[in-house]
């Protein structure tokens, strides 16, 4: 009997290390799952990046440069955010997109246009990298399945009554 008992308490001990461990995974696994759970949606952060877009331009077109730097600023670290949230889509094909690359893309070029715009305060440059900006955010929508989601331009009145460019939510199907 005496055997049986160390053989048992053996047993037990090199089995504590194992069940120790499955406890530590599951405690791990239900952490993971409960952090999951408190971080947004891919499009919330993505309408944090639409109020900064939209705030940007208004903010240049009122010769209001500082605060465009601020807007610009927002515009990329929520970009970046989304991109954390979700780094790759899935596509109705069963592939994948990456969004890393675009994201990458659309800083080195359209985004650095606008940085370099806003700091000469030069609108019509602004304005050219806008709209190229906005062109490459589409481009990414449409490669994720997503050209709903399109912006464009519509003439407005400014208070001094000049014609300027702001941007609105498009409600036109986008072409395929």
């Amino acid at each position: 009997m005496n055997r049986f008992l160390h053989a048992l308490a053996a047993l037990a001990l090199s089995l504590a290390p194992a069940l120790t461990r499955a406890q530590d995974a599951a405690a791990l696994k239900a952490e993971i799952d409960a952090l999951r759970a408190l971080v947004p949606s891919q499009s919330h952060a993505m309408m944090d990046v639409d109020y900064h877009f939209s705030n940007l331009w208004f903010a240049a077109a009122n010769d209001n440069w500082p605060l465009a730097q601020f807007y610009l600023n927002e515009t990329r670290s929520h970009l970046n955010w989304a991109v954390r949230i979700r780094p790759v889509r899935r596509l109705s094909t069963g592939g994948e997109f990456d969004l890393r690359p675009m994201l990458q893309g659309v800083e080195n070029t359209p985004l650095a246009a606008l940085r370099t715009a806003v700091e000469k305060r030069d609108r019509p440059s602004f304005e050219q990298a806008y709209r190229q900006t906005m062109d490459a955010c589409f481009a990414c929508h449409q490669t994720a399945e997503k050209p709903y989601l399109r912006r464009s331009f519509d003439l407005h009145q400014s208070a001094s009554g000049a014609g300027r460019y702001a941007p609105k939510v498009s409600t036109r199907k986008a072409a395929s």
